[in-house]
């Protein structure tokens, strides 16, 4: 059946299933694992409510809920009644215990300039920058932009618009002015957080530069707070519009008293690439998800106190939000934040400062491993890994070869990989391991977390059961998922609940084993998914066509053995010009000025017309077989199937 949804990848999908090394949890880490029991699937799915509600009761709440869930598909309400703030469950509750001089974060920049900040000290700064939000008339209800480089600010301006009720929308510091500016103009943001420039291999991003650029024009920001970082926009500062934040911070007094929130009350929206082009604020509310993320975090990383933990994604994207602030702060944990990039000033930089600090759980990347398979073992070899216990993968699907180098040459054999499966839209992993429990199969997220309900349905809505293939769905709410699109409750609809009656659309592709694992496949809608960074084909073409050079243009995904997938724009120009390898430079250099360098596309092709159907809709899937060198799909629905055969012609031969 999947051979039929247009899902990524399928052809290697066999080669997956007789996938026949396993990888039982070493007996030293069963013995100490958080969880052991195998039960506990069994207890959640006869009462999952109970189950959720068990977690609750570890977080403090000013106000207990009435009621676990209301579920009127497609909306889910979480603890019904009930107030707290994530803030406080983050910061103070850990205060009085020996936690409050435990360190919270370590941060290391890539210049090589390192902080620590203790919970103590960081409840400390996010009240005082709560306190300076507030002077500047932010209110419980107002959006908050925040866009950063990965330093200690980021999660003290999230913190510290959550202590207040304001909700953020934070934009990874990789996308351009044009992005951000569509951002801050769906959220009506009135105060903007950003940093005069951040590192990346050496060089300086011009945040401040680009956050000048997306406020041209009519802008809803009144107040741009701004973190001296590189010391490079000190003649950028605009009068009456910019404060830097240690100005800012200087007259605020220690202690900010936390808003009591509703459960539902809105903790954050974060932008995710949709099939229509335009982003989707993706809405998450305050308890559901602390206590998802708070569950999966303390479950799925073993954590205990002692642990030093370390997640290497941005905080720009989701998993940043839910495993590097907020569930690992709503454990007590110790995180470990590093600004730049892993291959600088060496192509070790990540196991020095997995040597330095002593990280015990490390969190990243198939891209960043497929990455460092290519550089080499002897990199993780210059350094002593010895203290790594538990590895993790997210972002998108492992293939098995990288999840043996992982385990072998970072973890040294002993190390339990768990390979983890979520969307922006979840809020929390939904499939996974459990160290302690699961026997592992290189390249499978596994088995769901326990009380979530999935199934793999085919194009008809039926079940397809153990060795069967087709759309990942989720059969009942849990407790961080997505509430809304920002502002616009009909596409939330359209986009996830209307291809099966009141069941959760993932919109993935997957098979199941005989065994009952779970092998993700990868999108079945036109979003690509680059170095786990989703991206709209959409977003990526209105890039293009807006060169006056193009007329048209069509984007796919292409397998890409570090990235994932590596984006393929096939482009029609207008008459008058000509092709050129000049113009191919000048387009991709256009795509990144107005998204980011994420979307910059790895080849771009002239085509004299693009492949459609009668009813003109482009035929991506035909481009795809193009790009990567496949014999040709059904072409019988097409308007003219000489089209993509001179594609092929043109094309095909250098793959």
């Amino acid at each position: 059946m999947v051979e039929n949804t247009g899902v990524e990848n399928t052809g290697s999908i066999e080669a997956l299933l007789q996938e026949d090394r396993t990888f039982p949890p070493p007996e030293a880490f069963r013995r100490q694992a958080n969880i052991q029991d195998p039960a506990i699937y069994e207890e959640a799915r006869r009462d999952p409510e109970a189950f959720w509600a068990g977690f609750a009761e570890e977080l403090d709440w000013f106000q207990k809920w009435d009621q676990v869930l209301d579920w009127k598909p497609p909306y889910a309400q979480w603890f019904l009644g009930g107030k707290l703030n994530v803030s406080y469950n983050c910061l103070d509750r850990h205060l009085t215990s020996a936690r409050r001089n435990k360190a919270a974060f370590i941060w290391e920049g890539e210049p090589g300039d390192r902080r620590v900040y203790t919970y103590k000290d960081l409840h400390r700064e996010v009240c005082q920058f709560a306190n300076g939000l507030k002077s500047l008339g932010v209110k419980k209800g107002d959006r908050v932009t925040l866009y950063l480089p990965m330093i200690p600010e980021l999660p003290i301006a999230m913190l510290a618009c959550a202590r207040i009720g304001a909700p953020h929308s934070v934009v990874f510091g990789g996308f351009s002015a044009e992005s951000l500016r569509g951002r801050i103009e769906d959220s009506q943001s009135r105060v903007l957080v950003t940093a005069d420039g951040g590192y990346r291999r050496g060089n300086i991003i011009p945040l401040k530069q680009n956050v000048d650029d997306s406020l041209t024009g009519q802008s809803p920001v009144e107040k741009v707070v701004v973190v001296r970082r590189t010391e490079h926009a000190d003649d950028k500062m605009v009068d009456g519009r910019d404060i830097w934040w240690h100005d800012l911070m200087a007259t605020q007094p220690l202690t900010c008293e936390p808003e009591p929130m509703d459960s539902e009350d809105m903790l954050y929206m974060l932008y995710t690439s949709g099939t229509t082009g335009q982003p989707k604020g993706i809405v998450h509310t305050t308890g559901g998800y602390l206590v998802g993320t708070y569950a999966t975090t303390k479950w799925i990383f073993d954590l205990k106190d002692e642990d030093v933990y370390w997640c290497t994604a941005d905080i720009g994207w989701v998993t940043g939000h839910s495993y590097i602030v907020y569930g690992p702060l709503a454990n007590g944990a110790t995180s470990v934040m590093y600004e730049g990039s892993p291959d600088y000033p060496d192509l070790d930089r990540f196991w020095a400062i997995v040597e330095k600090y002593g990280v015990t759980v490390l969190y990243t990347a198939p891209t960043a491993i497929r990455t460092f398979m290519r550089w080499g073992e002897e990199y993780p070899k210059r350094r002593d890994l010895s203290t790594l216990r538990l590895l993790g993968t997210v972002g998108e699907p492992i293939n098995p070869e990288a999840w043996v180098w992982y385990w072998e040459n970072i973890g040294g054999g002993r190390c339990p990989v768990v390979d983890t499966w979520w969307q922006t839209e979840t809020g929390m992993v939904l499939i996974t391991p459990l160290p302690g429990i699961t026997t592992l199969k290189p390249g499978s997220a596994t088995q769901p977390f326990p009380g979530i309900e999935v199934d793999v349905l085919d194009e008809a809505g039926n079940s397809v059961g153990p060795g069967g293939g087709g759309y990942l769905v989720l059969k009942k709410p849990w407790p961080a998922m997505l509430r809304g699109i920002y502002g616009d409750p009909e596409r939330y609809v359209q986009q996830y609940w209307s291809q099966y009656p009141d069941i959760y659309f993932t919109g993935d592709g997957v098979k199941i084993d005989e065994e009952g694992y779970y092998w993700l496949l990868g999108r079945v809608d036109d979003v690509i998914n680059v170095s786990a960074h989703r991206i709209s084909t959409m977003e990526v073409e209105s890039a293009l066509v807006d060169n006056p050079n193009v007329a048209e243009a069509a984007c796919i995904g292409k397998s890409h053995d570090i990235k994932g997938q590596a984006i393929v724009a096939f482009v029609t120009i207008k008459n008058h010009v000509t092709a050129s390898d000049a113009l191919i430079a000048e387009l991709k250099q256009h795509v990144t000025t107005k998204i980011g360098a994420m979307a910059r596309p790895d080849d771009i092709y002239f085509a004299a017309e693009l492949p459609k159907t009668r009813s003109g809709k482009i035929m991506r899937r035909l481009l795809r077989d193009v790009a990567e060198g496949r014999a040709l799909g059904d072409t019988t629905t097409l308007a003219d199937p000489a089209v993509v055969e001179a594609l092929k012609e043109q094309y095909g031969d250098d793959e």
